[in-house]
């Protein structure tokens, strides 16, 4: 191996046990290897639930609201919505979603609860009144939580299991639209043997039926192993189930090792029917298996998704404002950047692509949009979830002459956010196209003004704190017409789009990124606003001495409508 010239590291790595040491994985004749997947899970999102108990600020009633909405509209059948016992903002939510109507005939609700009474008789108190309701019980399982956190050897836990069950039963004698769903939580790390005993006793408490099976959820809590593993474990308790046509596998994959979507898909071919988890991969620590992506996996595989993605823009705008966290611009499918290559030979391969998927079309008389897809680079296309082409092959057209961020840069100290860069890009092919000329670093912060900075005579602004968050005042004028008003907001930059909301200005800010220009006394701080304004997503960039005042500056940039010159 002297090819390998790697030595030992510092790492302390002897302190952890491999996965084979901490769990049985029974052996089997594996089927998975082989399976195929041509049709898609049951998707079922906890965006609502697990992903928002991650954030830092848990959603207010109108972004739950809001996502709840976006998900129905996306197609999703099964919506987890919240842990009712345990929040009264959750509780709240799911008595809105039964007494205002909110949930059509064909969605199920499912509601998260502990294995206590007490707790569960809360949760059904939630969803009276909603038709279609699936109560989602668990408890943790794996030796290291049954002795260090809740203190029970596998006996006394399976009778607490089984007590809470029968609670959980009871209460669905009063509620006959009510299915059960159970999670042995950290399944992948509990013994094989307990999870089926435990499993098979609530198939059998809880009667079920092929017309109204229980739900198995096994989740990856904290991943441990590579992705076959999962699925070696999927495959035990697929081919070992009591009553497998009563039963719906289910699973939670996590995403500690960065396998959460492989331990998906893996457990998907080794009987999985179901798939929890959340849109972008949002939760706890490293998140929740990312429902995007599975789906468009099994589109890029020709398998419907069964969900729509038509507008994949639309729905990350959407997940972003609710959960207050930006998606990657790589992230797959939906960042920013996933369409654009920034490398000469990929954009050639690309146009190439293009080229040659046109003429194919063509001679076969079949419309480009619905011929089979082979380009380069692209495993699916970008038509398919609402981008357009512009970005892929023209965003870096410039990088040739000295590229555009590299001269703003170096001219300038300006360090565009890359959803900016792909934006501004355009406005420089656009001016610069007739004449083909060089562009300078001076002529490109002209057009950067000209494009994203506001123009004309700036309203006057205090800003006040106040118990409730920030008091904004505003008087003056926004393109020619009058704004005044004042606003309180969580921060200045809210109390302002409150304001403009007065005067017939719809401001919604996805993200602000800020950053210094200059040292000692002659700093500066520039704001990046991306916002969307009356319908359309709009830039703005504010610059000021002030840093308060540049974010506010950036989002009247943003909000104003005043043409703004050419290059020159």
């Amino acid at each position: 191996m002297n090819w390998n010239r790697q030595t030992p590291s510092a790492m302390p790595s002897h302190r952890y046990r491999p996965y084979s040491d901490r769990v049985p994985v029974p052996l089997v004749e594996r089927r998975w290897p082989t399976n195929r997947t041509t049709v898609a899970p049951l998707w079922v999102p906890v965006d609502l639930r697990d992903g928002n108990q991650a954030l830092a600020e848990p959603m207010d009633p109108q972004r739950k609201r809001r996502f709840f909405e976006l998900m129905v509209g996306m197609g999703y059948k099964e919506i987890e919505v919240g842990y009712p016992s345990a929040s009264q903002t959750d509780f709240d939510f799911v008595r809105d979603l039964a007494e205002q109507d909110l949930v059509p005939d064909d969605v199920t609700i499912v509601v998260f609860t502990a294995a206590r009474t007490d707790l569960v008789e809360r949760t059904y108190a939630a969803v009276r009144g909603l038709p279609n309701v699936v109560v989602h019980m668990y408890t943790a399982t794996a030796p290291t939580w049954r002795e260090v956190v809740l203190g029970y050897d596998r006996d006394a836990l399976h009778r607490l299991i089984v007590d809470a069950a029968q609670d959980v039963a009871r209460g669905g004698d009063h509620h006959p639209g009510v299915r059960y769903e159970f999670s042995p939580e950290v399944f992948n790390l509990t013994e094989p043997d307990f999870v089926l005993q435990v499993c098979d006793g609530l198939t059998a408490l809880w009667d079920a039926s092929p017309d109204r099976p229980v739900i198995h959820n096994l989740p990856a809590t904290v991943e441990i192993s590579t992705p076959n593993v999962y699925a070696d474990q999927i495959e035990y308790m697929h081919r070992n189930l009591d009553r497998r046509d009563s039963v719906i596998l289910s699973v939670h994959p996590h995403n500690d090792r960065g396998t959460g979507v492989a331990c998906a898909e893996l457990a998907v071919l080794a009987g999985a029917q179901r798939v929890e988890g959340c849109l972008f991969g949002n939760g706890e620590r490293t998140g929740n298996v990312d429902l995007v992506t599975l789906a468009l996996n099994l589109h890029a595989q020709g398998v419907d998704p069964m969900i729509d993605f038509s507008d994949i823009d639309a729905i990350r705008r959407t997940v972003e404002h609710c959960n207050r966290i930006e998606v990657h611009p790589r992230h797959p499918y939906g960042g920013d950047l996933v369409y654009t290559a920034f490398s000469g030979t990929h954009q050639d391969a690309i146009k190439k692509g293009f080229a040659h998927h046109r003429a194919r079309a063509a001679a076969a008389g079949t419309d480009p949009a619905t011929a089979p897809w082979e380009v380069p680079y692209l495993p699916i296309d970008p038509h398919d979830v609402g981008r357009d082409y512009e970005a892929v092959i023209r965003v870096n057209s410039q990088s040739g002459k000295g590229g555009i961020a590299y001269l703003l840069q170096r001219g300038h100290g300006i360090d565009l956010p890359r959803a900016l860069q792909i934006d501004f890009a355009r406005h420089v092919q656009l001016a610069t196209d007739d004449s083909g000329a060089e562009v300078t670093a001076d002529q490109l912060w002209e057009l950067l003004q000209a494009k994203y900075f506001h123009h004309g005579e700036l309203p006057q602004w205090t800003v006040e704190h106040v118990d409730e968050g920030d008091r904004v005042r505003v008087r003056g004028s926004l393109d020619g017409a009058p704004l005044a008003g004042e606003a309180i907001g969580g921060g200045p930059v809210e109390a302002l789009t409150r304001i403009l909301a007065a005067h017939g200005h719809e401001v919604e800010v996805a993200s602000l990124v800020q950053q210094s220009l200059g040292e000692g006394s002659d700093v500066r701080a520039v704001t990046y606003a991306r916002c969307r304004v009356d319908g359309d997503t709009r830039w703005g960039i504010g610059l000021d001495s002030s840093v308060t005042a540049s974010a506010l500056r950036s989002v009247l940039a943003a909000a104003s409508r005043t043409h703004t010159p050419a290059l020159t």
